[in-house]
């Protein structure tokens, strides 16, 4: 009995969603690699409003606010369930020196790129929200002034986080 050929690859579908936003790497199939950009970070990569260094530098950023445990616990939702602040979990507390460090990193970070950036990089790096929608909580009301205001913001913080993550080595 012979097994089905599994590329191991997004669906037809998922690139279709997908749109033009994802690189192929790779001329055979063994050495394929598939890197999906569709979210809001990796559509400003492609579209140029960061650079390589600048995309990469927010993404570390979100690796530090991810590992840090600032995301919170992937539960399914109990309706039985009553959601409150339990000071015998510790839920405020980091449960690892890893996450300790990733969690002062993160924060240093934050410090060092500012506030305004800083919020923007938090908005799309790490919660996924849009350009404009990240604009307009800025208070720019059109939506092209928004998506403009964003794209400054997070290049902005794209190159300072470029400085700060150059002094940590």
């Amino acid at each position: 009995m012979q097994l089905p050929l599994d590329d191991a690859g997004p669906t037809l579908e998922r690139l279709a969603k997908a749109g033009e936003f994802f690189q192929l790497v790779g001329r055979s199939r063994s050495s394929r690699r598939i890197t999906m950009l569709d979210d809001p970070l990796g559509k400003a990569l492609v579209r140029r409003i960061l650079s390589a260094l600048e995309y990469h530098a927010l993404r570390r950023y979100a690796l530090h606010w991810a590992a840090a445990g600032l995301q919170g616990p992937l539960n399914s939702v109990d309706l039985n369930r009553i959601y409150s602040f339990d000071p015998a979990a510790m839920s405020g507390l980091a449960r690892t020196e890893a996450q300790l460090d990733h969690k002062r990193t993160y924060y240093a970070a934050k410090q060092a790129i500012g506030f305004r950036p800083s919020f923007v990089a938090d908005q799309v790096a790490c919660f996924g929200r849009g350009l404009q929608e990240t604009g307009a909580s800025l208070g720019m009301r059109s939506p092209y002034r928004a998506r403009e205001k964003a794209a400054e913001l997070l290049a902005d913080a794209g190159h300072r986080l470029c400085a700060f993550f150059d002094a940590l080595r």
